[in-house]
């Protein structure tokens, strides 16, 4: 009987999903956890893997949009048809491993990276990320002459970068791989030449500017094409293989240009969502605050001075912020809830979410139980979660179940802001930069270092007077900065 794969629901708030890539082709044998394809949600990319063993059959397109819950494809056993609308073949001879199109010599990326993907050197499945599969199909690498360093032995991207970047008699493979017979990568270098492989984000840019790849020489590791290469050679500078005249003016802007439409889905139709939601179902008002950090900033320079002499990263000011923000949460808990069902619910655990600005919108990971951490522990906390984001290693359990929030803005230069709440909370706290000031001593102005803390609060639950109470805390924790150094 056909198994049905469907879309999974992979978050509280999750409505739909994106199927970014189907990493199984159709007619393929999947055994018990293999990965069958990658789904794009509002928040992360995650790979949905088999929950049983089949050949499969797909009943969704690569970019597809569907509901949570939506029928994407079958697992069938030996010569079982696929139900109406699916792409599956009549039985187990249509497996890509016996194919024509997957035998040694086809130059079609996708069929090599079934080849790679289906069986290794001893006849054994190879484990490979999508993006490795991508990245080796693009430069013509056989999977099978790499070492996987990912868990579990898992072939990843930078496996393939690593072979790329070797010097170019190491990349010969056996005479009968993919990799070998063929004799023209995608953009008609040598089979796995480094200069000849360009990844998915650099081929995007070179489409959107107009830069023919193939007169491009690279400058990256191994003679890759870098965005670099094609941002100087949109802008009339030459790294390529046909000139060598110096570079010109500044290159050429890349992201949205006007005229430009831009559909609201995935990560931007996620905040727009929630924004509006937030917005039109809270009181929402901001109180601003004007904090004197000097002694917090003096005690920041001088961990910052001994840290880089004992080649570790000092906490920021921001890491500061939040533990005093996470411990003034345990004296005015009315800030750290929600509301439910027309109650006003107080969180048990100080979660604090922490803004992360992205390509494409924000995620805000979880700091979990922020106030009972020391600063050099939501240091390392922040420092991994903000890395995790930027390069899309963040889980579903990494953003969900904030209980508060901290937004900073003041690395842009900006004083002070009206944050949104994020839906499930009743406050959001924001940080502005850090600027001179000064005070009174009798008749002598002192300068002083002074930062406005900006919070937005759900009249609902909180008071004016109370957020007024609760921005006094903070103002009075971070005037005591040795005893945000002290353990929690």
């Amino acid at each position: 009987m056909a198994f049905q794969i469907v879309l999974p629901k992979l978050g509280l708030t999750m409505q739909e999903g994106v199927i970014g890539e189907w990493v199984a082709q159709p007619g393929q044998r999947v055994s018990l956890g293999d990965t069958l394809f990658r789904v794009e949600t509002d928040k992360v990319d995650v790979d949905v893997e088999a929950e049983a063993e089949g050949l499969l059959a797909t009943n969704a397109e690569n970019g597809a949009v569907l509901p949570v819950g939506s029928v994407v494809g079958w697992l069938l056993a030996d010569g079982e048809s696929a139900p109406d609308g699916g792409s599956a073949p009549a039985g187990p001879d249509s497996d890509p491993s016996h194919s024509a199109e997957a035998t040694p010599g086809n130059t079609s990326p996708a069929a090599a990276a079934t080849v790679v993907e289906v069986a290794g050197t001893n006849g054994a499945r190879l484990k490979a990320s999508p993006n490795a599969r991508r990245v080796a199909a693009e430069a013509g690498v056989d999977l099978r002459r790499l070492a996987g360093t990912g868990p579990g032995g898992r072939i990843v991207s930078e496996d393939v970068e690593d072979f790329l970047a070797r010097p170019r008699a190491e990349h010969s493979g056996p005479a009968d791989s993919p990799a070998a017979s063929s004799s023209v990568t995608p953009e008609g270098g040598a089979p796995g030449s480094a200069a000849a492989f360009v990844g998915p984000v650099v081929r995007k840019l070179a489409a959107e500017l107009g830069v023919d790849l193939a007169t491009l020489s690279g400058s990256g590791i191994g003679g890759r094409v870098t965005r670099a290469d094609v941002e100087l050679a949109a802008a009339g500078g030459s790294r390529s293989a046909a000139t060598t005249s110096a570079p010109a003016a500044a290159p050429a802007p890349v992201g949205p240009r006007p005229g430009d439409v831009i559909p609201l889905r995935g990560m931007r139709g996620a905040i727009a969502r929630n924004m509006m939601d937030s917005l039109q179902s809270m009181a929402q008002l901001t109180h601003g605050y004007e904090v004197d950090v000097t002694d917090l900033v003096a005690v920041r320079a001088a961990l910052k001075q001994e840290s880089a002499a004992a080649d570790r990263r000092a906490p920021s000011l921001n890491d500061f912020i939040i533990r005093a923000a996470a411990l003034a949460l345990r004296q005015h808990p009315m800030l750290n809830a929600g509301i439910v069902d027309d109650q006003i619910v107080l969180a048990e655990r100080v979660d604090v979410g922490v803004a992360v600005a992205v390509d494409g919108g924000l995620v805000v990971p979880v700091v979990r139980d922020a106030d009972q951490l020391s600063v050099g522990e939501i240091a390392g906390s922040t420092a991994e979660l903000a890395d995790a984001a930027r390069n899309g290693r963040l889980g579903l359990d990494d953003l969900e179940g904030a209980t508060f929030s901290v937004s900073t803005l003041g690395a842009y230069g900006v004083d002070f802001f009206t944050p949104v709440i994020n839906p499930g909370n009743v406050a959001i706290l924001g940080v502005g930069r850090v600027k001179d000031g000064f005070r009174w001593d009798g008749d002598t102005p002192v300068r002083t270092q002074v930062l406005t803390l900006s919070l937005t609060f759900d009249h609902r639950a909180v008071d004016g007077a109370p957020a007024a109470e609760y921005l006094r805390t903070v103002g009075e924790i971070l005037g005591r900065p040795l005893t945000l150094l002290a353990g929690a």
